[in-house]
């Protein structure tokens, strides 16, 4: 069954297309490493809740929006096998190197985890 690793992260508003083009790179090397899938999301209707909510998650600022992400593999072993050589494939892939394609967000902000599929529905 497949594996899903989720993102939520504040980006400034400003940055909205130096997101999309740092995402587009990073992405693509996700792709060809084994990942079926990769979706993000721009927040546009994020509401605040009464005891929490995305924004307070990320501590969002006025001037940022709140990013969704995800990342489908096709089994928990390629995404782990992929998180282990992440560190060694950055230095030596510029769509991951931080110093060829920084980050346009605060990643100390970014809340991320992996999650087990328990059901699926599909039209």
């Amino acid at each position: 069954m497949s594996y899903i690793d989720g993102f939520v992260i504040a980006v400034p508003t400003a940055q909205k297309q130096a997101f999309i083009d740092h995402a587009k790179k990073a992405d693509s090397f996700f792709i060809e490493q084994g990942a079926l899938r990769v979706v993000e999301c721009w927040g546009d209707d994020v509401p605040d809740g009464t005891l929490t909510d995305f924004r307070r998650a990320v501590q969002a600022k006025d001037d940022e929006s709140v990013v969704f992400s995800w990342v489908e593999w096709p089994d928990k072993e390629t995404r782990d096998r992929v998180g282990a050589q992440m560190h060694d494939l950055s230095t030596a892939d510029d769509r991951i190197n931080p110093a060829t394609n920084p980050m346009p967000f605060d990643g100390a902000r970014l809340i991320y985890g992996g999650f087990s599929p328990v059901f699926t529905l599909t039209a």
